[in-house]
């Protein structure tokens, strides 16, 4: 069913969720809560939001005290919303605009954490892209995630789960699936289970600097049925991939998913040492 959504103009009116918005609102005041102690935040916090809709996850958010909120919202239908909000509460910033788009760089203040409830259809092309302001000082990130995805984020080497973004997130810090969140807890209901991730970002922040880091490991898992070798066959202009991995002390029959972060770190520098 259609949510209703209080004005500041009057009556309330009709909205209707948008599918391409991946809008699913968290409404559970029990999961609610349980994010912004997971949070810990703190008087000097400076927190992201990507999505924030109605704002009722911005409230708890604004409620426990930070220096500034910044939400970035796609929606211009949630101004009705949202901006009552802001002129009550002077820490909070709205952004409207496509999250993956926005010019983080920007913020002054930078946030030191990110708290959302992700739109599922932008959950790794949006992470991929915080990654970068690790050395800004954007180092704690807690999001709620597609069980799927959660898994893809948390999943070990030697798994079918096992995926670029994981690894690099392994190489960089610690990523934590919280706790598993029933359908029930949103409106609308999505028809898949959610989960609650916390990423701790604490070393290797260069890496994000270099595109040559997120491209290895996209090519690596090219075909995921392939070695790694075949799939790296060609990429970066680098023809001799079988010495590069030798380097890295990996096995040739090795397959993506079955490195280390600290593998996949090794082949990074063997490639760098190589095109010195």
């Amino acid at each position: 069913m259609p949510d209703r959504l209080e004005t500041s103009r009057g009556p309330e009116k009709i909205f209707r969720p948008r599918k391409r918005f991946g809008q699913n609102f968290l409404v559970d005041r029990g999961v609610l809560s349980a994010i912004v102690e997971r949070a810990a935040v703190m008087p000097n916090d400076v927190l992201l939001e990507v999505g924030p809709g109605r704002g009722v996850l911005t409230e708890e958010l604004l409620r426990a005290g930070c220096a500034r909120l910044y939400a970035v919202e796609v929606d211009l239908r949630l101004q009705d919303r949202l901006e009552p909000l802001r002129a009550r509460c002077p820490q909070l910033e709205l952004i409207w605009g496509d999250a993956v788009c926005v010019d983080y760089g920007l913020f002054e203040p930078f946030p030191n954490k990110a708290v959302a409830n992700i739109p599922y259809n932008i959950t790794t092309p949006l992470i991929w892209r915080l990654l970068t302001f690790a050395s800004r000082g954007l180092t704690y990130h807690l999001y709620m995630v597609q069980k799927e995805a959660a898994d893809r984020l948390t999943a070990p080497r030697d798994t079918k789960e096992r995926y670029p973004l994981g690894a690099a997130l392994e190489v960089m810090g610690k990523t934590t699936l919280v706790r598993k969140v029933p359908s029930q807890c949103f409106r609308p209901a999505p028809r898949v289970e959610s989960a609650l991730v916390e990423i701790v970002l604490e070393r290797g922040f260069y890496l994000m600097d270099d595109p040559f880091w997120p491209a290895l490991l996209h090519a690596g898992f090219r075909q995921r049925r392939k070695t790694l070798l075949n799939n790296l066959k060609g990429f970066a202009g680098a023809e001799d991939w079988r010495s590069l991995l030798d380097a890295a002390a990996i096995d040739l029959r090795t397959r993506a998913e079955d490195l280390s972060g600290e593998e996949w770190l090794c082949l990074y520098n063997a490639f760098q040492f190589h095109a010195l």
